[in-house]
């Protein structure tokens, strides 16, 4: 096998690795790291939950001694900077290393580069963009978080065979299947937050937690636009707050308003956190969603939310479930249906799960 092949196929291992810990790592990204000598893997790590301890301090501890002289292969470049851990690179010189392989260098201003300098400052030989394409779309997140200072968004929908998300005042209606619905769940594994609009809030009663079997303590960060203050304590959001917390997005005209005086406390006493910011500017909202280390969200409903979104100009990727059975009379339309998708996305992938097909559309560059 060649070196450039052999370098692919142990850093697709990283990238798939890294993978696992999508939504976990706030405020830090997902970097996974493995170490490697004549080609067998001797150490391998993700960032930890909340994001520390780093992957490559992991992966060198459980390599050891047998780490020098061999490869690591990192997703992201090692961080050069003093914060709560030791710099990265630091690790890697220290560890006696011979080579460092990465997919995608940090845009971060306090890495940018300055990693990469200071392991071939100590001699290691470095080789950058290996599988630069998969590792940007692993990173995707937390690259757009750093670069534009906004979360990646996600928009969601679930639209029936005649173009509908719903039905006017049925609340759930079921459009897709099973398998659908298990994929909407690792979805919600995989993001730092999840945001409805409160008329879907008020009408589904929604919980937004994941419930597949094993990943119960990866249910993202729940946010509702909520521009009067009317989600119910008693909903399942406002009810569960303290075991995953919910954000209520308000303007502040609700908290000056005597007619939804004492709303604001009620929420609070539960543990609901009201983020004063109009929910009309989401050009706003996202880079303060940001600030909390808020690098993805998946926008999930309902029709309102979502063209508001889209019409903002806010929406990177577009996930289009399409079922098989029809709404018909008093059907709530959807703003997408496959075939006729905004301008300037395009259709990235195409998958089937029982009877429902997924298309998986992207912002053009």
């Amino acid at each position: 096998m060649s070196g450039l092949a052999e370098d692919e196929r142990f850093m697709a291992a990283a990238i798939r690795l890294c993978r696992r810990n999508l939504g976990l790592t706030s405020t830090n990204p997902s970097v996974a790291c493995l170490i490697v000598k004549d080609g067998v893997i001797l150490g391998s790590a993700v960032t930890a939950p909340g994001g520390r301890p780093h992957a490559e301090t992991q992966a060198l501890a459980e390599a050891g001694e047998a780490a020098r002289g061999a490869t690591a292969y990192v997703t992201l470049e090692p961080c050069s900077h003093h914060g709560k851990t030791p710099p990265c690179a630091d690790a890697l010189i220290a560890s006696g290393v011979a080579r460092v392989v990465v997919s995608v260098t940090d845009p971060d201003e306090r890495v940018a580069g300055r990693g990469l300098s200071m392991l071939r400052d100590a001699g290691i030989s470095v080789e950058t963009g290996v599988l630069e394409a998969e590792g940007r779309a692993a990173l995707a997140a937390y690259l757009n978080r750093q670069t534009r200072k906004q979360p990646y968004v996600t928009l969601k929908l679930a639209v029936s065979a005649d173009g509908m998300l719903g039905r006017l005042g049925a609340g759930q209606v079921a459009i897709t299947g099973p398998v659908s619905r298990g994929q909407v769940h690792i979805l919600r594994a995989e993001t730092d937050a999840i945001l409805i609009g409160i008329g879907t809030a008020l009408a589904d009663d929604p919980e937004l937690t994941c419930r597949l079997p094993g990943l119960e303590a990866r249910s993202p960060v729940r946010i509702v636009l909520d521009p009067r203050l009317e989600l119910p304590p008693a909903s399942k959001l406002a009810s569960t707050a303290r075991v995953v917390p919910v954000i209520v997005v308000t303007s502040k005209e609700s908290l000056d308003d005597p007619a939804l005086d004492g709303r604001h406390a009620a929420l609070e006493a539960l543990g609901v956190e009201v983020l004063i910011c109009d929910p009309r500017r989401l050009d706003a909202l996202l880079p303060a969603l940001a600030t909390r280390g808020i690098s993805s969200l998946l926008v999930e409903g309902g029709a309102r939310a979502a063209r508001s979104f889209l019409d903002a100009g806010l929406v990177d990727r577009i996930l289009l479930s399409s079922g098989a059975g029809t709404i018909g009379k008093d059907g709530v339309a959807s703003p997408c249906v496959s075939g006729r998708m905004p301008d300037g996305f395009s259709l990235r992938h195409t998958a089937r799960y029982g009877a429902d097909v997924l298309h998986d559309y992207e912002r053009d560059e």
